[in-house]
């Protein structure tokens, strides 16, 4: 007997159905199917994962396509393996239970969904041990317009002691293809984002960081792979990957014996087997991916819009442009020198000024960056009227005010460190390891929770204009070591959870402020932190050549209004190159603008002003990459608007050697075929003329199939393009 129960949730789920011997659970979104299948045994696996196929029932054929190896266990493709007891390769969970046994058997119990919007379906899953009172529900929350699914776990169990969690994945996807190939990204301090392709060969590749607080300095989160080939920009099926974590991750990726995929991704277990008590539940971070079967470009525009609609603070909203102080004084300034620079911000036209470090400390003066971090008071020499003046200076001069913290460090040398050591991080009976003359306070204790919230609740109770939060996180854990915690495996988590904390409270209080995540570049940027942040720093490496590649990077995972680029003096091109560098994201200058040459000023306000013309663009159109540096001498990245009305085209000189240039001309994309458009050369340095001719009309057919020469060449380095609808 067949029966098939049809469960309408609009575009999203589209139908159960429950046969005598196995029940389909289909997660679709508008390209793709994820299908889930628990067999007569209520063993859970995965049966299909690729494009959507328009005969739900035809997922059933899938398997008799395979002629693969034996599957000896039953559960190969589960989408959340438990160790112990028929899996033979990599679990998702791994656990000890009350009485000393280490097995896990987990078979399907029920699902439901939850329909919370036109576009957002909830699955819930829930599995049981049949032998101990040991569940794990599974969740996929899908986003169908986008192509994006968020997989997590809920652990729980009533035995009659606590059971220790010795892994703990948020969950796993599992992979059919005629091989893969992993990008994955490395770097460190200023090197970040840099990526390596390999193909994926049999055994486990983990990607993974145990460094606390900067988790992705040297090994970011992010990856990408590539099915039966190598994707491209255009072409090519690509899965993109990411933990919603800013702690110790881990992801395996293992190829098995049946030439199969699995990834699995979650909080990294390292030194970390979590005892968890009866009844208590522990929810892991979302696993967040999106399959595109048409290139690399369609699924980082699948996850921006992802982002912007769902994940990033404000991210529909606008931001502010700014001028930083700290290549003008470093920790060199007094209340003078901070009017002056005030002045300089309406004189450039951004709209806010950040004082960054040195302006706190008194016994302890911040001087440097080997004192004084901790001690959150005011410097009475440097500014003997607080920040306040600071504050109701920039509103006089028409801007607005920001600052500079790193609320979760100290410095030895404080008074903090003096009154509470046993707030510090660090191991009681081991000398001290300072990463950048600092340590790492604990956040798992409650007191400190308190004492970093106050740090930026007092800031705003004080100044209640307050416009602007820049938030560092310079230190990585060394000595790992609570004097709070009793249970020292559950540190690195318990620092996590008093983080969010922190910054759920802070959040709850001042809701719209805007605040960068810092970390000294791209050392803690995932989607988790995007809650609460509006934009991060994606490297303290500045010059712009390396920006360019440095951005790139990122722009696959992340959309150009979190990226917050500053116009510096690292590097030696001129202020027009670093300025249209800096244009493709969140613009910002750290600059002393009273040094700039006459004319350069006039670029930079005049950029400016193009800039606020053209942010909506920027920062919500669909993000293009043309031309990449990696492969050429010429670097060109697109945005256009969602009505495809109007688009800006950056393009630069990666090369210096002779005669190099953009030779061939650059195919645009995005717009629209039938669409007639102008071209205009904007960002001119002063007393230039434009090689472009302004008056040409093209088609949206021929920019993309013949495409657009920007002229880029040693006399024109940096080239932005203003595309407009002739109407």
């Amino acid at each position: 007997m067949n029966l098939r129960t049809v469960l309408s949730f609009g575009l999203l789920f589209s139908s159960v159905a429950i046969y005598a011997q196995h029940i389909n659970i289909p997660v679709e979104t508008r390209s793709n199917a994820l299908v889930l299948q628990a067999d007569a045994k209520k063993n859970l696996n995965t049966i299909y994962f690729g494009k959507k196929l328009a005969n739900a029932s035809e997922y059933d054929q899938v398997a008799a396509q395979y002629k693969q190896t034996s599957e000896y266990t039953g559960v190969l493709s589960s989408p959340y393996t438990p160790a112990g007891s028929k899996s033979l390769l990599e679990p998702a969970i791994a656990v000890t239970h009350a009485d000393g046994n280490n097995s896990l058997d987990l078979r399907y119990e029920s699902h439901k969904v939850e329909k919370i919007s036109d576009d957002v379906s909830l699955l819930s899953i829930v599995l049981k041990d049949p032998v101990y009172d040991f569940q794990v529900t599974l969740y996929y929350k899908s986003y169908f317009k986008d192509d994006v699914v968020e997989q997590w776990s809920v652990i729980r169990h009533r035995e009659k002691g606590n059971v220790v969690l010795q892994k703990f994945a948020s969950g796993s996807i599992y992979l059919k293809a005629d091989g893969f190939w992993l990008n994955q990204y490395h770097g460190d301090w200023a090197k970040e984002m840099q990526p390596e392709e390999s193909k994926i060969t049999h055994g486990i590749k983990t990607l993974d960081t145990k460094l606390g607080t900067r988790a992705n300095l040297f090994q970011p989160s992010v990856f990408m792979v590539s099915l039966n080939k190598p994707a491209t920009e255009d072409e090519g099926t690509v899965l993109y990957g990411a933990l919603e974590y800013s702690g110790n991750f881990r992801t395996d990726l293992e190829l098995d014996y049946q030439n199969n995929l699995k990834v699995i991704s979650g909080i990294n277990n390292f030194a970390s087997p979590y005892s968890l008590k009866p009844n208590e539940e522990f929810t892991t971070p979302a696993f967040l991916y999106t399959l595109s079967n048409t290139g690399k470009g369609d699924a980082s525009r699948n996850l921006h819009n992802w982002a912007r609609n769902y994940k990033i603070l404000d991210g529909k909203g606008n931001r502010l442009t700014l001028l930083n102080n700290w290549e003008a004084t470093y920790f060199d300034f007094n209340e003078g020198k901070l009017f002056e620079l005030l002045k300089d911000t309406k004189k450039l036209g951004v709209d806010l000024f950040l004082l960054d470090d040195g302006w706190f400390a008194n016994k302890y003066p911040r001087n440097g960056d080997v004192a004084g971090l901790g001690d959150w008071e005011e410097n009475k020499t440097k500014l003997p009227n607080g920040v306040a003046s600071l504050v109701k200076e920039a509103g006089n001069n028409g801007v607005k005010f920001g600052i500079w913290i790193e609320p979760e460090m100290v410095n030895p040398k404080s008074n903090l460190y003096e009154k509470h050591p046993d707030w510090v991080i660090k191991q009681p009976k081991r000398e001290e390891h300072y990463f950048r003359n600092q340590l790492v306070l604990d956040l798992a204790n409650p007191k400190v929770q308190d004492f970093v919230f106050g740090v930026v609740d007092d800031l705003f109770t004080k100044n209640p204009e307050l416009a602007y939060i820049k938030w560092d996180c310079n230190a990585v854990i060394y000595n790992a070591y609570s004097s709070y915690l009793g249970n020292q495996n559950h540190f690195y988590i318990e620092y996590m959870r008093g983080l969010y904390k922190v910054l759920e409270r802070i959040r709850a209080k001042y809701p719209s402020v805007p605040m960068m995540l810092c970390s000294g570049g791209g050392g803690r940027v995932d989607y988790a932190a995007l809650k609460y942040f509006t934009e991060f720093w994606p490297s303290d490496n500045t010059d712009p050549i390396e920006r360019i590649f440095i951005q790139w990077e990122y722009s696959y995972f992340y959309p150009a209004i979190t990226s917050s680029n500053h116009v510096t003096d690292w590097g030696k091109q001129p202020i027009k190159f670093r300025t249209d560098v800096a244009m493709m994201g969140k613009l910002g200058f750290d600059i002393v603008v009273s040094h700039l040459k006459e004319n350069d000023l006039k670029y930079c306000q005049e950029a400016i002003k193009n800039y606020n013309t053209l942010k909506p663009v920027i920062w919500h159109g669909d993000q293009y990459r043309l031309a990449n540096p990696r492969e050429g001498s010429v670097a060109s990245m697109l945005y256009v608007n969602p009505e495809k009305s109007s688009a800006v085209m950056f393009s630069y000189l990666v090369n210096n050697r002779y005669d190099e240039g953009s030779k061939l001309p650059v195919r645009l994309k995005g717009l629209d075929s039938g669409k007639k458009y102008s071209i205009k050369e904007i960002n001119l340095y002063p007393d230039t003329k434009s090689a472009i001719d302004a008056s040409k009309i093209y088609t949206g057919d021929f920019l993309m199939k013949v495409g657009f020469n920007p002229v880029v060449n040693s006399g024109r380095t940096s080239v932005v393009l203003q595309i407009e609808e002739i109407k």
